[in-house]
């Protein structure tokens, strides 16, 4: 019976241990795709205890204890951060065979040394200990990235978030890992949705020009995208939760919008239209710019009403969507491909059942010299779990390159969460290493070293190329639409 998460964690064969301990556990980060704050990052935060560094905002957690049966006021209540960290303790027990048992005590164990297994039992004493690290500076924000050798941190901002927190972090030379911003226009793109005209305005109020028509609108997105690459962003990122797409001329895109701008709502067909054209657009100035754009899908968001009204969105109350998207993605694909303007793309979707249909339609999309340009993304969200992350991958590895997969990221709000790349690392190399125990690939070390490393870090450090990134001055500028 091997010990829990001793050091052979996942690693079932020897081949699996060694590749591991020679080419992935040491490989750096770079977290391309994150929810953490620029804002937390630039003051250097510190967390006052274990709760507000594990439990604010992390709707995983929440919602596993909803289903142990904690009550609201423990949970996103006004309770006391001891009493939360206590109902947490509490359900931790319950959670075996979720990943967040496994990611609970991986982070125990890496950020602070703690190897007792989180009870009600053991949770005072851990409470104390944990608290007493975190008040020292060498477990602030900053120190935490570090201490998990994260290279590159690209967080998730609005086009009208004014950008203030990552410009001050571009003139501090002290840090040392390059913090960027990642452009997500959902709120521009969901033209039914309530608060559009509102984000409109405010999309004109920062970018210092009116928007009373599409063109106008098309420009502020493009200063936008030149704000962004300013300041080192070169990544976007689209929640395509409905996966549609329908041909569309700019002329009925602008008719749409006028629309709208009316106060009006528009038809389905017409939301397909404005979307498709407008998401072709954007694409467009990404492949300029050379940025990677990246599609999330399938998420059904916001079900349970009474509780959205009462905590609003992000909250534990999503879940997977079942639609398709065959169909409208390889179109939406298309449109960019026939005039040769698709850029680097990355593909998610939360549920697996999609997981052969982007595998095989990422191989219609790939070329121009660029080592998997078009990406299967890794398992998302509920499917971030060692079932989900090797069914994942195992899609890809039939149908694809498992070997050009540029690997883990953190999609997540708390700076303890780094240690899911090493769980994704040890699921990595245990697959691969037991298709080598199995006869299946030869025992080449050499070959699959280069392997492993590259789905840890280089594959990314080379597909993203954020080391090349050069923090140019920034400047607000608008730049004609073409």
């Amino acid at each position: 019976m091997k010990k829990f998460m001793d050091e052979t964690f996942l690693l079932s064969n020897e081949t699996a241990i060694h590749l591991y301990n020679n080419f992935a556990k040491h490989m750096p980060i770079i977290d391309y795709h994150c929810h953490l704050s620029p804002k937390e990052i630039y003051e250097n935060k510190m967390f006052k205890n274990i709760t507000e560094a594990w439990l604010y905002g992390d709707h995983y957690k929440w919602r596993l204890m909803r289903s142990n049966g904690i009550e609201e006021e423990y949970i996103t209540g006004n309770a006391s951060d001891y009493e939360k960290f206590m109902a947490w303790a509490k359900t931790v027990p319950m959670t075996i065979g979720n990943p967040i048992y496994n990611w609970t005590h991986l982070e125990l164990k890496r950020f602070f040394g703690i190897d007792e297994i989180l009870n009600e039992k053991s949770a005072p004493v851990i409470w104390e200990k944990v608290n007493t690290l975190l008040s020292k500076k060498s477990y602030s924000v900053r120190e935490l990235i570090k201490r998990s050798n994260v290279e590159v941190v690209c967080t998730t901002d609005d086009p009208t978030d004014s950008l203030e927190y990552h410009l001050k972090l571009r003139e501090d030379r002290d840090f040392g890992v390059k913090v960027l911003p990642s452009f997500r226009p959902d709120k521009g793109l969901e033209i039914n949705r309530d608060g559009f005209l509102q984000w409109i305005e405010k999309l004109a109020e920062v970018n210092g020009d009116a928007i009373t028509n599409y063109e106008q609108y098309l420009t502020a997105l493009v200063s936008r995208i030149e704000v962004f690459h300013s300041l080192g962003g070169r990544v976007s990122d689209h929640a395509l939760d409905v996966m549609m797409y329908t041909e569309a001329s700019k002329e009925e895109a602008e008719q749409i919008f006028a629309k709208a701008l009316d106060g009006n709502r528009v038809s389905l067909e017409e939301e397909r239209k404005y979307k498709s054209y407008t998401l072709t657009f954007l694409g467009k100035q990404y492949a300029k710019l050379g940025w990677v754009m990246q599609y999330h899908m399938h998420a059904l968001r916001n079900t349970n009403t009474r509780m959205f009204k009462q905590l609003g969105p992000d909250t534990g109350f999503d879940s997977m969507y079942d639609g398709q998207i065959a169909e409208s993605l390889c179109r939406l694909l298309d449109s960019l491909d026939r005039e040769d303007a698709l850029p680097k793309t990355i593909i998610y979707s939360l549920n697996p059942k999609d997981n052969y249909v982007i595998a095989s339609i990422i191989g219609s999309f790939q070329g121009g010299g660029i080592p998997g340009k078009i990406q299967f993304g890794t398992a998302w969200w509920f499917n971030d779990q060692k079932d989900g992350m090797l069914d994942q991958m195992k899609a890809l590895a039939n149908v694809g390159l498992l070997s050009r997969f540029v690997g883990m990221l953190t999609d997540s709000r708390s700076f303890l969460s780094y240690t899911r790349h090493e769980y994704f690392r040890r699921l990595v190399c245990d697959l691969v290493g037991g298709w080598v125990e199995n006869g299946e690939v030869p025992n080449d070390m050499e070959l699959l070293g280069q392997i492993i490393k590259g789905i840890s870090y280089e594959n990314a450090n080379e597909y993203f190329s954020f080391h090349t990134v050069q923090m140019s001055p920034y400047s607000k500028q608008n730049v004609a639409v073409e």
